[in-house]
């Protein structure tokens, strides 16, 4: 489960953010992450739970999140695809050669001081 992990690191991070700012209090944390990052959301959400109990600078913070779809790039005929329907080969041309432009990726997007 490294849904701990991150949780963990967001924190280190949020600590940074906040310090650097002069803001003291979260209102909400909002992470963004792919939808082929292997990320669990149900998982995320219990260890954000898990750590505000432990931690006061997230004690009263919202945890939102939002998908970012999987999209992959088709070098041979330059189009993009939706990963999930179609995997690795490219539904127009039937090409292999494809790469995921997006969708493995995990951000803090945004963060509101109280």
């Amino acid at each position: 489960m490294h849904e701990l992990g991150i949780v963990s690191y967001v924190i280190d991070q949020l600590e940074e953010i906040m310090k650097q700012n002069d803001l003291t209090e979260l209102e909400s944390v909002t992470l963004e992450f792919g939808e082929v990052s292997g990320i669990e959301p149900e998982y995320l959400a219990d260890c954000w739970k898990w750590y505000a109990k432990k931690t006061p600078l997230i004690e009263h913070a919202r945890f939102l999140y939002q998908t970012v779809p999987a999209i992959t790039w088709c070098n041979a005929c330059k189009k993009t695809y939706p990963t999930l329907q179609y995997g690795k080969t490219c539904p127009y041309c039937g090409s292999g050669e494809t790469w995921l432009q997006q969708g493995n990726e995990m951000n803090i997007k945004e963060i509101v001081a109280g």
